[in-house]
C-alpha cells in the first residue's frame, strides 16, 4: 500500500479577501522507503504543497474541493484538525527549515522529545526516556544522557537539526515532510544531515517527501523529483531520468545554472533562465511557464496537458517530444553571457591591491564564574587569528569555512565596520586606517561591501534610484544631474531596465534586489569589493545570473573581489584563489582550479568531498566531521584541527604548531603531513573532477 497518494490537489490561500490559488493540479504517490523530492524557484509552491500534503496549512490557506489526499489508504482530505492531531507526531512528522524556531527555547530537549512520545504512546515514564535517549544516539548525538538536559540554545545548528530528526522518527512515523532542512547549515554538518537522512529513511522504510531548491542535493538522496514552477507540476520522473534526459525546457534551466565541479569563469559562462516567475494573482494564459521559455511557439498560449513520454515520468509541455528525440539539444536552449567570460590568465602578473600582515581581531568577553574562582582574565574570543593574504588587482580571491571560522570579522576589519587588534592593513601602498571615521573619502571609495541579505543592506523608504545616487554623489562627487545619468548607466549595466529606479525594494524579487546591492557598490568605482555570501540566499537560477554579473563586471571595472562563501561550487567558479579560514587561521591558500585535486589540507578536503554533486550516478562518501568546532575563546593547541582531522597521525598533532608546506607550485597547506603522502591518500577518497 502506498504511504501517500494524493490527486489534482488544489491549495489557496486568503489575502486581502482574496483567494488566490498557490497550488493546482497536483499529484504525487509515495511508496515505503521512498525519498520523493520537489524543487523549484522561491514561490513556485513546493513547501505550500508540502504543509498541505499534510493538512498543515496556516489559517488563510485552504484545500480546494475535488482535492484527494490518501494517508495509508484513509481519505483525509477533509479531515478536521482534531483529526488530524492523532495523526500528527504519531504517523506524519514535519521537519523543518529551522529548527531552532521550531524548538520551543524554555525547554530541555530530551523533555520536548518525551513529551511527543508520551502524548502518542502508552509508555512508561522510563520506556519513554530510554527512546528519546535511543532515537539520540541513531542520529549520531554524542553524550545523549547530558544532552536531554540541555536547552536548544546550548547546542550547535547541526545538532539542533538532528534533534528535530530524532523527534521526528521517536514515534516511528510512516511519513516524513522535510522542508529545506539543510538550506542554512555548513556544507559539512550538511553532508552528515543528508547521509543520516537517508539511512534512517531507508533502515526504518518511512516515506519521505524532499523539498528544497537545491540540485545537488536531490541527486545525492532522492529516488523520484516533481519540478514545479508556479504552482504546478512542470516534470516528474525518477531521478537519474530527471538529471540524464530533462524533457521540460525549466528543468534543463535549472540544471544548466548550476556550476559545475571545475567550472570556472574562464572556461564558459553560467546559464540563466531570463525573467521572474509570474505573480500567483496573475498567471499568464497557456502554459505558465511560456514568458521565460526560450522554446515557447505559438502553440503556447495554450495550456499544455500533464503527459506520460514513458512509464512513470509526467511533463508538462508541448514540445517535450522533440527533447525526447534529440531535435532540441538541451545544453543550447539557453542563450549565455560571453561577455561574463574572463579571458586573460593567471600568468599575468597584476600589481598588489590589499595586504593584510598578520591581521588580527579578538573580541573581550565577560568573566566566567570560572574566571573568577581561578582568578583568571577571560579569554578573548580569537576571531581573526594573525592571518595574511594578498589581494591583487583584477582578481577574486574566495574565503571558505565553515560558519564561526572568522570569513565575515576579517571582511568586516578590511571595510572598517570593525577596528583591527593588531597588524598591518595596506591599501595600494598606503596604511589602511583602522576605524571607518579615520578613512577620507577617496579611502571610502576604493572599498565597498556587497552584503548576504539585500533586503537589510538597502533602505525600504529610498527608491532603487535614490539608493545609487546617494554614493554616486557623496563619494563619487558628482552632481545630481550627473549621478541621475550614472544610475541608469549603472542598472544597464546590472541587466536592470531604467524605469527601476523609480521602484522600491519591496516591489523587486530577492535577485533583483542583490543586482541593486550590486550596482551601489560600483557606483564609487571601487578597486575592492568585499563580497559577504552574496548568492546564498537566492534560487540557483538567480544565482547563476549574478556569478555571471559580478565576472562581467569584474572583466569590465578591472575591480578585485574578496568572496566569502561556504559554498565551495560557487567559490571555485568565481574565485581565481581561495584561502581556506578555519579557526581564524588559514590553513590552506591556492589558485581555485587546485581545489578539487590533492593535496589538500584535511579540512579542505572535508569540505571538498561534502559538496553535493548534481549527478544522481556520483554519490559520492563525504568525508564526515563531528561538528564539536572549538570555541574561538579556547583555541586547541598544537593544530587547531586536530580534535576533529580524520587524518590526525599522532601527538604532534596535538603539542605543535604546523608548518606551511608548499607543492612548488604556489600552493600552500598548513600540515603535519607531507606533500607526496596527502597527494596519496587523498587520491583514494576525492572524486577526479575535468576541467571544461
Amino acid at each position: 500500500m502506498s504511504v501517500l497518494k494524493a490527486e489534482n490537489v488544489g491549495i489557496s490561500y486568503k489575502v486581502n479577501k482574496q483567494w488566490i490559488g498557490a497550488v493546482r493540479e497536483f499529484g504525487i504517490t509515495v511508496e515505503p522507503g521512498e525519498i520523493y523530492g520537489i524543487v523549484g524557484e522561491s514561490g513556485s509552491g513546493k513547501s505550500t504543497i508540502a504543509r498541505g500534503l499534510i493538512r498543515y496549512l496556516p489559517s488563510n490557506g485552504r484545500t480546494e474541493p475535488g482535492s484527494r489526499i490518501e494517508f495509508l489508504g484513509e481519505d483525509i482530505s477533509a479531515a478536521p484538525p482534531a483529526q488530524m492531531r492523532n495523526i500528527w507526531g504519531a504517523r506524519m512528522n514535519l521537519v523543518p527549515q529551522n529548527p531552532m524556531a521550531a524548538l520551543n527555547p524554555s525547554i530541555r530537549i530530551g523533555k520536548q522529545i518525551a513529551e511527543l512520545i508520551g502524548a502518542h504512546t502508552d509508555l512508561s515514564r522510563e520506556a519513554i526516556m530510554d527512546r528519546v535517549i535511543d532515537g539520540l544516539e541513531r542520529v549520531n548525538l554524542a553524550d545523549p544522557e547530558k544532552l536531554v538536559e540541555r536547552f536548544p540554545h546550548e547546542i550547535s545548528g547541526g545538532q539542533q537539526q538532528r534533534v528535530m530528526i530524532a523527534m521526528a522518527l521517536s514515534t516511528s512515523p510512516k511519513l516524513l515532510v522535510l522542508d529545506e532542512p539543510t538550506t542554512a547549515l555548513d556544507v559539512t554538518t550538511e553532508a552528515v544531515i543528508l547521509e543520516l537522512v537517508r539511512d534512517l529513511i531507508k533502515e526504518d522504510e518511512t516515506a519521505a517527501v524532499y523539498v528544497t531548491h537545491n540540485l545537488g542535493v536531490v541527486a545525492q538522496i532522492c529516488d523520484r523529483v516533481i519540478v514545479m514552477y508556479a504552482g504546478e507540476i512542470m516534470a516528474d520522473a525518477p531521478v537519474y531520468d530527471l538529471f540524464y534526459k530533462p524533457l521540460h525546457p525549466y528543468t534543463i534551466g535549472l540544471l544548466n545554472a548550476i556550476p559545475q565541479p571545475g567550472q570556472t569563469k574562464r572556461d564558459r559562462p553560467l546559464q540563466t533562465i531570463p525573467g521572474r516567475p509570474p505573480s500567483l494573482a496573475d498567471l499568464p494564459q497557456g502554459c505558465v511557464y511560456a514568458p521565460r521559455c526560450p522554446l515557447a511557439i505559438e502553440i503556447c498560449q495554450t495550456k499544455p496537458p500533464l503527459e506520460a513520454p514513458e512509464a512513470g515520468r509526467l511533463v508538462r509541455c508541448h514540445r517535450w517530444k522533440e527533447l525526447a528525440d534529440g531535435s532540441i539539444n538541451p545544453r543550447t536552449v539557453y542563450a549565455t553571457d560571453e561577455d561574463a567570460i574572463i579571458t586573460d590568465t593567471l600568468d599575468e602578473e597584476r600589481e598588489p591591491l590589499l595586504e593584510l600582515d598578520s591581521l588580527y581581531k579578538y573580541f573581550p568577553t565577560r568573566r566566567t564564574v570560572q574566571d573568577i574562582i581561578k582568578g583568571e582574565k577571560p579569554s578573548p574570543v580569537r576571531a581573526v587569528d594573525g592571518v595574511n593574504m594578498t589581494v591583487n588587482r583584477g582578481r577574486t580571491y574566495g574565503l571558505v569555512g565553515e560558519s564561526g571560522s572568522g570569513k565575515t570579522t576579517l571582511s568586516k576589519v578590511v571595510i572598517g565596520l570593525f577596528e583591527k587588534t593588531g597588524g598591518e592593513m595596506i591599501l595600494m601602498g598606503v596604511e589602511l586606517p583602522a576605524a571607518l571615521r579615520g578613512r577620507d573619502r577617496e579611502t571610502l571609495a576604493d572599498l565597498q561591501m556587497i552584503f548576504q541579505n539585500p533586503q537589510n543592506s538597502l533602505n525600504p523608504y529610498l527608491t532603487v534610484g535614490q539608493s545609487i545616487r546617494r554614493p554616486l554623489m557623496k563619494l563619487g562627487g558628482l552632481s545630481r544631474t550627473e549621478a541621475e545619468t550614472e544610475v541608469r548607466r549603472l542598472l544597464k549595466a546590472v541587466n536592470l531596465r531604467e524605469e527601476y529606479a523609480t521602484r522600491y525594494p519591496n516591489e523587486l524579487s530577492g535577485g533583483e534586489k542583490q543586482r541593486v546591492a550590486i550596482a551601489r557598490a560600483f557606483a564609487s568605482n571601487p578597486m575592492l569589493i568585499l563580497a559577504d555570501e552574496p548568492v546564498s540566499a537566492l534560487d540557483v537560477s538567480v544565482q547563476s545570473a549574478v556569478l555571471n554579473l559580478l565576472a562581467r563586471l569584474q572583466k569590465d571595472r578591472d575591480a578585485a573581489y574578496i568572496f566569502i562563501s561556504h559554498d565551495l561550487s560557487v567559490v571555485s567558479y568565481l574565485a581565481d584563489y581561495i584561502a581556506v579560514m578555519y579557526l581564524g587561521h588559514l590553513v590552506e591558500v591556492g589558485e581555485a582550479q587546485e581545489l578539487h585535486q590533492p593535496p589538500l589540507h584535511p579540512y579542505t578536503e572535508a569540505l571538498v568531498s561534502a559538496i553535493p554533486i548534481p549527478d544522481p550516478a556520483r554519490r559520492e562518501d563525504p568525508v564526515l566531521l563531528n561538528e564539536n568546532i572549538p570555541s574561538a575563546r579556547d583555541i586547541p593547541s598544537g593544530c587547531r584541527f586536530h580534535t576533529r582531522c580524520p587524518r590526525k597521525i599522532g601527538a604532534i598533532c596535538e603539542t605543535d604548531a604546523p608548518p606551511w608546506r608548499a607543492d612548488g607550485e604556489g600552493h600552500y597547506i598548513r600540515c603535519h603531513i607531507p606533500i607526496d603522502e596527502l597527494i596519496e591518500a587523498q587520491r583514494k577518497t576525492l572524486p577526479e573532477v575535468e576541467h571544461s
